[in-house]
C-alpha cells in the first residue's frame, strides 16, 4: 500500500491555479522522456501556492516544484503526488534596480538565461557568470548553479520561500550555508531571490556574457538532449582535491557507451544524451553503469547532480520539495 494519499480535485478545484491530472511530465524536461505526475499545478497566486501548501502538508502529499526541467529526469513510471510550476506572472516578474530599492528582487519562476541577457542589457553585473545556464531562479538557488566562471551565491543577497506549512520566510544569504552545487534550504518551496546587482559599463558585462556563453559552447555538446552534467564533480579521498568527473569518466573508459538510447558523449564525459526513441530509464541505467566503472577504476564514487524523480523514492522522503 503507498505511503501517499491519492491527490483528489477537492485540493484545488476552489483555488486560484491550473491544474493536469496524469500531466506527462517528459515534454516539460529536457531529455524530453519520463512518465507522467498525479497532478501538476501552476497557482496564479502566492496565496493560492499557500493555501495548497498548507493543504498537501495536512494531507500528507508529497510537493515537487518543477522549473526549467534542465536538471531532471522523471523516470518513466513517474510520481505520485503534487507537482508545482511557477510558471504564472506573480512568480517571474523581476524588480530590478532604479525603483528605490537596494537589491534587485526576482520571481523564482524568472527564466535565468533570459535574466542574465536582461541584467547585461541595463548594465548591471552579478549574473554574467550564470550566461548559458538554463534554469529558473528558484532552481538555481537550490543547486547553486554554476560553472567555470562563478556561481549563484556570489550574488544573492536573500531569498524568499513558503515553508511546508505555508508559513512567510525571508533567509539572508549568509544563513543558507552555500557550496558546490547545493544551498541549506529548509523544505519548502522558494518564491523569490533578491540579488545584489552591481551598476557597470553595459558594453563590458555584454563582452563577458558572451565569453562565457561561448566557452560553454566549445567545450560542452550543447546540441545533444541532455541534462547537463550528469555527475558533481568528486572530491578525490586520496588527495582532497575536487577532480573533473567528466575526465575521471574518461579514463574508465565510458565515453561513447550506450544503454538502449542513451549515450555517454563523446565530446564531454560528463553529459549523458539520449536518442530518438529512448527512455528515462535508459538514462538512469547508463548512470549506474558510469558510477560503478569509476568506482571500480578509480576508487572514487560520483553522485548524481542531475535531480532524479521516483515513484522508488517516495516513500524516503514524502514531504522533501524538489526544484530542478
Amino acid at each position: 500500500m503507498s505511503a501517499l494519499v491519492t491527490v483528489t480535485e477537492n485540493l484545488w478545484s476552489d483555488l486560484d491555479v491550473e491544474a493536469i491530472a496524469d500531466a506527462p511530465l517528459g515534454p516539460l524536461t529536457w531529455y524530453g522522456a519520463g512518465g507522467h505526475a498525479e497532478v501538476l499545478i501552476a497557482p496564479r497566486t502566492i496565496e493560492a501556492l499557500r493555501t495548497l501548501m498548507q493543504r498537501c502538508r495536512s494531507n500528507d502529499i508529497q510537493v515537487r516544484v518543477l522549473g526549467s526541467g534542465a536538471n531532471l529526469l522523471v523516470t518513466d513510471e513517474g510520481v505520485g503526488g503534487v507537482v508545482v510550476r511557477l510558471n504564472h506572472p506573480a512568480f517571474q516578474k523581476a524588480d530590478w534596480l532604479g525603483d528605490g530599492t537596494s537589491t534587485t528582487r526576482i520571481g523564482a519562476g524568472a527564466d535565468l538565461m533570459k535574466l542574465v541577457q536582461e541584467s547585461a542589457r541595463r548594465g548591471l553585473g552579478g549574473l554574467s557568470q550564470l550566461a548559458g545556464i538554463p534554469a529558473t531562479v528558484g532552481g538555481a538557488v537550490r543547486m547553486n548553479a554554476g560553472g567555470s566562471f562563478g556561481d549563484t551565491a556570489q550574488s544573492v543577497h536573500s531569498i524568499e520561500m513558503l515553508t511546508i506549512d505555508g508559513e512567510d520566510r525571508t533567509i539572508p544569504a549568509a544563513e543558507l550555508d552555500f557550496g558546490y552545487r547545493q544551498c541549506a534550504l529548509p523544505v519548502g518551496i522558494v518564491v523569490a531571490a533578491h540579488f545584489d546587482l552591481v551598476p557597470g559599463n553595459p558594453e563590458e558585462i555584454r563582452k563577458h556574457v558572451k565569453e562565457v556563453f561561448d566557452y560553454k559552447k566549445s567545450t560542452q555538446p550543447m546540441a545533444d538532449r541532455s541534462a547537463g552534467c550528469m555527475f558533481k564533480n568528486p572530491i578525490d579521498p586520496a588527495t582532497g582535491r575536487r577532480e573533473s568527473a567528466g575526465r575521471l569518466i574518461d579514463l574508465a573508459g565510458m565515453k561513447g557507451q550506450s544503454i538502449g538510447g542513451a549515450f555517454v558523449s563523446e565530446r564531454h564525459g560528463n553529459f549523458v544524451g539520449l536518442r530518438e526513441g529512448g527512455t528515462a530509464n535508459d538514462i538512469l541505467a547508463l548512470a549506474f553503469a558510469v558510477q560503478q566503472r569509476v568506482l571500480d577504476h578509480s576508487g572514487i564514487r560520483l553522485d548524481r547532480e542531475v535531480v532524479v524523480w521516483s515513484k522508488r523514492c517516495e516513500n524516503a522522503d514524502k514531504r522533501r520539495s524538489e526544484v530542478p
